[in-house]
């Protein structure tokens, strides 16, 4: 099991040719401004769930969330078999036509608008499908957008267990954003990374590097999508691995 560190300076490959995917990706200018849609939404989604926590974090430190690495690879590892129920053709990746399938299945009313935004800003590589690495983006990112439904016994992606490791990585996003404005800048991520041994400071070229991999446009902002496509790879599941199969 591969399990990236936080506190070391060695890069992560995947996340180095993810991030020169998605250079070449925002140079196109009509999904650039899918891009600024959908973060825009979800920065006011990430706003509003950090003033809703009323303050309240479970994670104290960066240590306290590596500690969490295994179970978060094994519950994100989990959404392979709603990968491959959706893959109706096994080629590996998921088209649009079988994620509206996916989403109706799922009773998670998009508009085709929001659909494309989704498809455009998880599927990095440009290949026109979605791969399982982006399906777990995709899936979290649904899971922010779509509001919660008025009967609480009522899950909003039908796994509560999927939504409970959701909600966890939110969190972690909600502790690395210490301004609470829903992205996250340099001086949060040194913030964060030296919070509970102030007397020990991560080296800054460090804390440059970890940043470096989540900012993938060099604006200096990192928003949850960009998060997530970092910590899903920091946590073991790298963008070129196989998806999980399940048994026949």
């Amino acid at each position: 099991m591969k399990v990236f560190s936080l506190g070391t300076s060695q890069p992560c490959p995947s996340l180095k040719s993810l991030s020169k995917k998605v250079g070449s990706m925002l140079c196109r200018g009509s999904s650039a401004s899918k891009y600024k849609r959908l973060d825009a939404k979800l920065e006011k989604k990430m706003v509003e769930a950090k003033r809703g926590s009323s303050g309240y974090q479970n994670f104290k430190s960066i240590n306290s969330i590596i500690l969490k690495f295994p179970q978060f690879r094994e519950g994100l590892k989990n959404i392979g078999s709603v990968f491959e129920q959706y893959d109706e053709d096994s080629n590996g990746t998921i088209d649009r036509e079988e994620l509206k399938k996916c989403l109706q299945k799922l009773q998670l009313h998009l508009t085709e608008e929001e659909v494309e935004d989704l498809f455009h800003s998880c599927d990095i590589d440009g290949s026109e499908g979605i791969q399982f690495n982006e399906f777990i983006v995709l899936l979290c990112l649904i899971y922010l957008l779509k509001e919660p439904s008025s009967n609480h016994t009522t899950s909003r992606l039908g796994s509560p267990q999927l939504e409970a490791t959701f909600d966890t990585i939110i969190e972690v996003f909600m502790f690395l954003d210490k301004n609470g404005n829903g992205k996250l800048n340099k001086k949060d991520m040194v913030k964060a990374l030296n919070e509970t041994s102030p007397w020990e400071k991560s080296p800054s070229h460090i804390t440059k590097s970890r940043f470096k991999e989540m900012d993938w446009d060099k604006n200096g902002k990192v928003s949850f999508r960009e998060f997530l496509f970092a910590f899903i790879s920091w946590v073991g599941i790298d963008m070129d691995e196989d998806m999980p199969l399940t048994e026949t």
